[in-house]
């Protein structure tokens, strides 16, 4: 297990890349198998999913596109609880499936907004995948179709998933050492 420091904390090796590309992969074939026959708009949400979304996207089977929205409830290791779009959608999304593809889902705050933000645009159905969960913090009904980790309720980075910007290159997932 390695040791990063970023900033003012240090991180512990929690997942290694090589069990996030299975599951990642894993997630893929599931959605491929899910919707064969159709062309799903995969919608990553930024900074955080574009490394999930990309390995994602790689790995599946079927015709799909992609496009990003960026939105923003985090500053430093907490959630400010308020989110906030920056960047919008453009595409049409009037009878289109939609994979919502995010990099963590925690209280499922953002994800609720985004799921009724879309559903006045008329998609057929949206679905959520999302790279990490954390069951414990939950605080909204929420459908996560697609879950590749259910983790414990630890500040975490890499893989996408920063700590103040810094981090999300580290191929490994790290949890912070307190």
């Amino acid at each position: 297990m390695g040791i990063v420091k970023i900033k003012d904390k240090s991180f512990r090796t929690s997942i290694p890349e090589s069990e996030i590309k299975a599951r990642v992969k894993a997630v893929a074939q599931q959605i491929s198998k899910d919707m064969a026959g159709k062309t799903p708009l995969f919608l990553g949400v930024l900074n955080g999913s574009f490394i999930f979304a990309s390995d994602l996207m790689r790995e599946m089977t079927i015709p799909c596109e992609i496009s990003f929205v960026k939105l923003a409830s985090y500053q430093g290791t907490t959630s400010t609880g308020k989110v906030k779009e920056v960047i919008g959608i453009n595409e049409d999304l009037s009878g289109r499936t939609v994979v919502i593809v995010e990099d963590i889902v925690e209280s499922g705050q953002t994800m609720k907004q985004m799921v009724e933000s879309l559903g006045t645009r008329n998609p057929e159905s949206v679905h959520i995948c999302t790279l990490f969960f954390k069951p414990d913090k939950l605080k909204e009904e929420l459908t996560l179709d697609y879950v590749a980790f259910r983790i414990p309720d630890d500040f975490i980075v890499g893989y996408g998933l920063d700590y103040d910007g810094l981090g999300r290159e580290l191929k490994d997932v790290y949890t912070i050492v307190e």
